[in-house]
């Protein structure tokens, strides 16, 4: 499906990528997809078009583009990723409230997100009105107990390998357990950050922990599905 245009905040529109279920008239529940620091790659169209096949209305919005795009855009981007502040978020539930206003949607909504992204929806997850969130090597705040209060079931992924999150893993499980919030978080032994993007010059990336891992993807592929079809389908 073509891009297209959604609402963002501030009565701005941000571009975005929708992907619909092939069979069946729907309602079904939805997906907001929010990407890593590439933006609109091959890859994050691939995972939406995975999420429609498995019966989900799949949005993904260009977080880039409410503000025009370009390096200071970016910028903005990537500190809101580690401060949990700026209008992203308000970009990010208006995507939301986009696709469960849509008729083909049962108006029950998740969200997914990969590095950046993976930021992004666990915070969603605790500010908006998300009925489940699947952070992929996302970062975690310091202080998650605080930040993440209110946050609705978590299906969370990393590597083991990945350094730039040590850490990151063992602390959001301690705060979800702390909160008494529904969760499956798992670390891979095999991967490294970016796990479920085939980047090219593989070779190149894997040197510096990161890049595709068949069997770690595909068993979060797994989990994160299982859990979607627990909290957004049969709910």
């Amino acid at each position: 499906m073509p891009d297209l245009h959604i609402p963002a905040g501030a009565g701005s529109h941000q571009q975005a990528y929708l992907a619909t279920p092939p069979v069946g008239d729907g309602p079904w529940p939805g997906v907001v997809v929010l990407q890593d620091a590439f933006g609109m790659t091959d890859d994050l169209r691939e995972h939406t078009d995975r999420l429609a096949t498995a019966g989900y209305v799949a949005v993904a919005p260009r977080l880039y583009s409410p503000r025009g795009g370009g390096p200071r855009c970016v910028a903005a981007v990537f500190r809101s990723m580690t401060s949990g502040t700026g209008d992203v978020f308000d970009d990010i539930d208006a995507a939301r409230a986009w696709l469960a206003g849509r008729d083909d949607c049962t108006g029950r909504v998740g969200a997914i997100g990969f590095c950046q992204g993976g930021g992004f929806a666990l915070l969603a997850g605790a500010r908006q009105d998300f009925a489940a969130v699947a952070p992929n090597y996302g970062h975690v705040p310091t202080d998650a107990e605080r930040e993440l209060e209110g946050i609705c079931p978590v299906v969370a992924s990393f590597g083991a390998r990945d350094v730039s999150l040590k850490g990151h893993p063992e602390r959001l499980e301690s705060a979800l357990d702390a909160l008494g919030v529904e969760k499956d978080v798992k670390t891979y032994p095999t991967a490294g950050h970016s796990f479920f993007e085939r980047f090219p010059a593989q070779a190149v990336v894997r040197r510096l922990g990161a890049g595709y891992d068949h069997d770690a993807s595909e068993d979060a592929w797994g989990r994160i599905l299982r859990f979607f079809e627990t909290h957004l389908k049969a709910a």
